[in-house]
């Protein structure tokens, strides 16, 4: 390993490619991921808005859309959902 990226190229550990082929591409906006990422710590709408400096109704829509696109009932599971297959 060491040698062959001492040589110039590049070293991809087996597993993580594995994991991120099996993933897929992410059905969020980097926006929509963002916005998932700051609920993640089950922070209120208010929060999320203050610290990605957005409306709370934008908030909203976001999480909505999220929630939506994963199939998830709600932020807690979306957030959940995003995190196992590595788009969070």
């Amino acid at each position: 390993l060491i040698r062959t990226v001492h040589a110039g190229n590049r070293y991809v550990d087996p597993e993580l490619a594995a994991d991120a082929i099996a993933a897929g591409d992410s059905p969020l906006t980097a926006r929509e991921a963002e916005v998932l990422e700051c609920a993640a710590d089950g922070a209120p709408v208010s929060e999320i808005a203050r610290r990605a400096s957005l409306s709370p109704g934008t908030v909203r829509n976001y999480l909505s859309s999220a929630a939506a696109k994963l199939g998830a009932e709600n932020r807690h599971t979306a957030v959940r959902l995003a995190r196992s297959k590595g788009w969070v």
